[in-house]
Formats: structure tokens, sequence, C-alpha cells
């Protein structure tokens, strides 16, 4: 093989090799964007989470949402953060009356029941109400202290 030719078929591999650099360069910040933004919709995610979970937890507090409807929105708000944080003792209250009327009908199933069901399941309701409304306030009031200490918070 000529000298030429082999000058030639190296200029090529560099030339392809640095080709393939270029384009394995591209892909790999096209990576870490990707990554970037994954991580900054999970934090917007998480600080979405926060502000609802305190809204619903100061309504709790301020009494201007039903025991059973801010417990539960709490407890899911809770879950999505860390599946942990409802086994904290201070949220233990929230998770206590979803497992106490998660078997409630609810929306259009409500609707279906007879009068006489539907009655019933609002006693049953009011009635675990009545029993965890001082330990759901707490539980309120610790989300509340909870969300001012939360990393990134803006409190």
């Amino acid at each position: 093989m000529s000298s030429t030719l082999a000058l030639t078929l190296l200029g090529l591999a560099l030339a392809i090799i640095a080709g393939l650099g270029a384009y394995a360069y591209t892909l790999w910040k096209e990576v870490q964007r990707r990554k970037a933004f994954r991580e900054e919709e999970l934090q917007r995610a998480h600080r979405n989470c926060l502000e609802n979970l305190e809204m619903v937890a100061s309504a709790l507090v301020q009494e201007q949402v039903d025991i059973t409807e801010g417990s539960w929105r709490c407890k899911v708000l809770l879950e999505i953060l860390d599946q942990k944080l409802t086994e904290r003792p201070d949220f233990q209250a929230f998770d206590e009356v979803h497992r106490r009327t998660r078997h409630l009908h609810t929306h259009s199933a409500r609707q279906a029941l007879s009068p006489r069901d539907r009655f019933r399941e609002d006693r049953e309701r009011l009635a675990v109400e009545e029993e965890f409304r001082e330990p759901v306030l707490k539980a309120a009031a610790a989300v509340v202290e909870f969300r001012r200490g939360w990393p990134g918070s803006l409190h």
C-alpha cells in the first residue's frame, strides 16, 4: 500500500472518529439537558404539592374543610412528597381517618345509594370526624410547621 493511500485512509479514519466524537458529545449534552429538565420538573411538582398541602392544612386548621376530606387530601399530598411521611406520629391522624373512611362511597356512587344508606354512611363519617377532630387539627398545624421547614421552602 502506498504511503499516500495510507495517509488518506488515516485522515478519513480521523475525520470519522472526530465526527463520531462530536455526535457523542451532542448526545451527552442532550442527556444532561433532559436530566436537568426532569429535575426541574420534579422540584416544581414538589413545590406545587407543598403549596397545596399548606393550603389544605390551613383550611383544616381554620375549619373551612371537612375533617374527612382534608385528611384524605393531606394524606395523598404527603405520600406524593414521600411515602414515609404519613408514618410520622404527627401525621398519623390523616392516615387513620383515611383507613376508617375509605370504604364510604363518594361522588356518583354516593348518589346511587338509597337515602337510608347515605344517611348511615353520613353518620359513620361524622362519628369518625368527631373522634379524630382534635388529632387531625393538630396534624394540620404540624403540616403547616413542617411546610415551613421543608428544604427549598420560601418561608
